[in-house]
């Protein structure tokens, strides 16, 4: 599976872990940056067009790390189609993906050691979606939503 990375600078180190980790796994990380770490990077432009991409290139799932993950999660969201799970352990992960559909995960950096993050990603990146009839109905809501206020 394709997996798209965006972070900031402090998610650029454990950004820069997983990618080996998702290669190990037989996923395709694709690194949308930061490429070199600079202190204050922010956020914004990496997690926009890591929804961007998750969105254009059906199937792929995509993960954003910052400080808390807070931001890059609002900002994730911010891109129609997306829908990015916080998660602060296995179970958040877990139902990020069975219960919402997420399709990008959102994790911080300053709240979890790699080898957590790291587990949190394969987690999720494993999870299914239930395609319980009330989570269809609850996410058509979102895409109706989104829909709508494009017109």
């Amino acid at each position: 599976m394709r997996v798209y990375l965006g972070s900031d600078h402090a998610g650029y180190l454990m950004k820069a872990a997983l990618v080996p980790r998702l290669m190990q796994l037989g996923h395709e990380p694709v690194d949308v940056g930061p490429h070199t770490y600079r202190e204050g990077d922010d956020y914004p432009p990496y997690v926009l067009e890591t929804g961007l991409r998750v969105v254009a290139d059906p199937g792929s799932l995509g993960v954003v790390i910052g400080g808390s993950g807070n931001g890059e999660a609002i900002a994730a969201n911010k891109v129609d189609g997306i829908r990015a799970a916080l998660a602060w352990n296995e179970e958040t992960a877990r139902l990020g993906r069975e219960h919402n559909n997420a399709n990008i995960l959102s994790i911080g950096a300053r709240m979890h050691s790699v080898m957590e993050a790291t587990h949190l990603v394969e987690v999720f990146l494993k999870t299914p979606f239930s395609e319980d009839p009330r989570h269809i109905r609850r996410i058509g809501m979102l895409t109706d939503y989104e829909q709508q206020r494009m017109h």
